[in-house]
């Protein structure tokens, strides 16, 4: 079987055809190149080049192996180079995890970033809740996430990534419209469209904290699990619904939104959650990971 350093000198043999520049341009003396080919002919059973004291010629052979043996070339040093942005996280592949209220601001953002820094990564996006993530991870089945709740397992790890405040996404004709700005008092008793419970570090047990320290009662007459969904109820008139401050920018039909005064701690919270294990065994999740951190 021929090698690479066989395959090497016979392209710079057949782009010279000389044996002499050859032997120049790969920093060897002519004997053993000419052995280089010799070995190379007897593995491949076909002579590739024509000698004469006066001049090299390639034989029909060799010049149909020519642009076969500089693909070999170009595509082991490919090879190599990829191996080794792998091996340094720069390139290679990572499923990310995603709550669907980080698909407004921080997913657009963490993905461009990874793409202008880390081109030769691939991102393979997945919607999921923070407990489906959170699942995921420990199994195997998700290299990072973007979730609701800090880890609380002991395999896994996280960081506060965002935090921002709610508005209230108010249907354009109610009367709360027409303020400016809400307090939390002015909730009490309306119909609120509200996030599903159970969800991992959900809002609604986050909201509902807030509601029942403050002693006001709204009344969930909907509950939905994805904020694309809440903002579609509120267009339709159903109800008033709390959302991340970004939602906003949705700017759907037939919805206002207004700042509310709520408790300094009632804020939407996402982090970013990894395997421990992954800070030094993967590369490309040690580099992604830097990354969404660097740009908080």
């Amino acid at each position: 079987m021929f090698q690479l350093s066989q395959i090497r000198c016979f392209v710079i043999v057949a782009n010279e055809l000389h044996f002499g520049r050859a032997a120049a341009r790969l920093h060897m003396t002519q004997p053993p190149l000419s052995r280089q080919i010799q070995q190379l002919e007897a593995a491949l059973g076909v002579p590739l080049l024509e000698r004469n004291q006066r001049n090299v010629r390639l034989t029909p052979a060799g010049k149909a192996f020519l642009p076969e043996a500089t693909y070999l070339l170009e595509a082991s040093q490919t090879a190599a180079s990829v191996a080794r942005r792998a091996a340094s996280g720069e390139a290679g592949s990572i499923s990310l995890g995603y709550v669907a209220g980080a698909s407004f601001v921080l997913l657009p953002r963490i993905v461009a970033a990874a793409r202008m820094q880390l081109p030769g990564l691939d991102v393979v996006l997945r919607d999921m809740s923070t407990v489906e993530q959170y699942e995921a991870l420990r199994s195997g089945r998700l290299d990072v996430g973007i979730v609701r709740a800090p880890a609380d397992h002991a395999d896994l790890r996280s960081a506060s990534v965002v935090r921002e405040p709610f508005v209230a996404a108010v249907p354009v004709g109610h009367p709360l419209a027409a303020r400016r700005r809400l307090a939390m008092a002015d909730l009490h008793g309306q119909d609120l469209v509200m996030y599903e419970p159970g969800q991992g570090g959900s809002m609604y047990e986050l909201l509902t904290a807030a509601f029942h320290a403050a002693h006001v009662a709204p009344r969930y007459v909907q509950y939905v699990r994805q904020t694309y969904c809440v903002m579609g109820l509120v267009s339709s008139g159903i109800g008033i619904a709390l959302v991340q401050a970004s939602a906003a920018g949705l700017r759907v039909p037939g919805v206002v939104a207004r700042p509310i005064a709520l408790p300094a701690d009632t804020v939407s919270e996402m982090h970013l959650a990894w395997r421990a294990a992954d800070e030094n065994g993967n590369p490309a999740v040690e580099r992604f990971r830097q990354l969404v951190l660097r740009s908080r």
